[in-house]
């Protein structure tokens, strides 16, 4: 704990926002616009078990370039008392010692609660709690299984700056729909600004967040678990985990670096996948490549490298042929 006290007012924001929205991206887009002389921390929050985000963002961005990132995967971080939070950002802080720190709770998460731990009296010196954004697709305003759950509710009212993310996809009376929402749901305060693939920019981030601390969970805590996003990789070369909660079941994987993929089948199989959100990082035998899956479209991407792949499936059901067509995908003419 010492390395962490002698930190202080690191300035603080909280990025959320529902499944898809598009918070990994302009995550992303912040911290290739980070001034080059300071130190960025990133603590990402998953609900799937595995953890597929740290390497997405270490894929892009290295502790050598000032960014630091650090998982919290399997589940709402603040669960629990919010330990798992605790630790994570304790050893994120001490080992960045950054003059500035982002938290992307998981899309299923609980804003208010992480925002309690933030405001706990062991962080009030270290932590100056600053912005917070909640991205919104206003496309998803007319869909109730958005504006009906909770998690949703919560992230738009306690948002500092509401951004409606996917501009370039709206109809004409998407923007005016999104600005009616946060003024019935939203916070006095919040401003409503507009924006495409995530792209904000760094003075949405300054200024002290209006939202204050206060709430109770609306859910139950989990029991502590051992992080299979750590585990070894058995001698079959793969792990799988399942999670659900929050009506959204999960399923993951993560393969022995030894596991080399076919890009074009793995991008055939991926391209076929129908859920709510999938996330992977993938060794190729044409490379290493990131891949990001909504509604909307699937996306891939060149990391510079990653210790092993991974993918992450979020869904209303989980479908028993994903394993076999993922396995079909493994490269079998090393």
């Amino acid at each position: 704990m010492s390395d962490t006290q002698r930190i202080s007012a690191v300035p603080t924001n909280i990025i959320t926002g529902f499944l898809g929205v598009g918070k990994t991206s302009a995550i992303l887009h912040l911290l290739s616009c980070k001034p080059t002389d300071e130190r960025w921390a990133v603590l990402v929050n998953e609900f799937g078990e595995i953890g597929v985000d740290g390497s997405l963002f270490e894929g892009r961005h290295k502790q050598e370039q000032g960014v630091f990132i650090r998982e919290v995967p399997g589940g709402c971080m603040c669960c629990a008392a919010g330990l798992p939070m605790q630790i994570a950002l304790n050893q994120l802080l001490a080992r960045a010692k950054p003059d500035r720190l982002l938290i992307e709770p998981t899309g299923l998460g609980h804003p208010k609660e992480v925002l309690q731990v933030l405001s706990a009296e062991y962080y009030q010196e270290i932590l100056d709690l600053q912005k917070i954004l909640t991205l919104v697709d206003a496309r998803k305003l007319s869909d109730e299984r958005y504006t009906k759950h909770q998690t949703f509710k919560q992230q738009v009212a306690i948002a500092d700056i509401v951004v409606g993310n996917k501009l370039d996809l709206y109809q004409r009376e998407d923007k005016a729909k999104l600005e009616t929402y946060v003024k019935q749901q939203g916070s006095a305060e919040a401003q409503v600004i507009f924006t495409k693939n995530g792209e904000i920019a760094l003075t949405h981030l300054l200024g002290k967040t209006s939202a204050t601390a206060s709430g109770h969970h609306y859910h139950k805590p989990v029991e502590q678990k051992p992080l299979l996003s750590e585990t070894p990789i058995p001698e079959c070369g793969y792990v799988k985990a399942v999670n659900e909660g929050e009506g959204f079941h999960s399923v993951g994987w993560r393969f022995s670096p030894s596991c080399v993929f076919s890009r074009e089948k793995l991008f055939l199989f991926l391209s076929g996948i129908r859920a709510e959100r999938m996330k992977a990082a993938f060794i190729t035998a044409s490379g290493v490549f990131g891949y990001n899956l909504t509604p909307d479209n699937l996306t891939e991407i060149e990391l510079d490298d990653c210790m092993e792949s991974r993918i992450e499936i979020i869904c209303d059901n989980v479908n028993d042929q994903w394993e076999v067509q993922l396995m079909e995908c493994i490269h079998t003419d090393l």
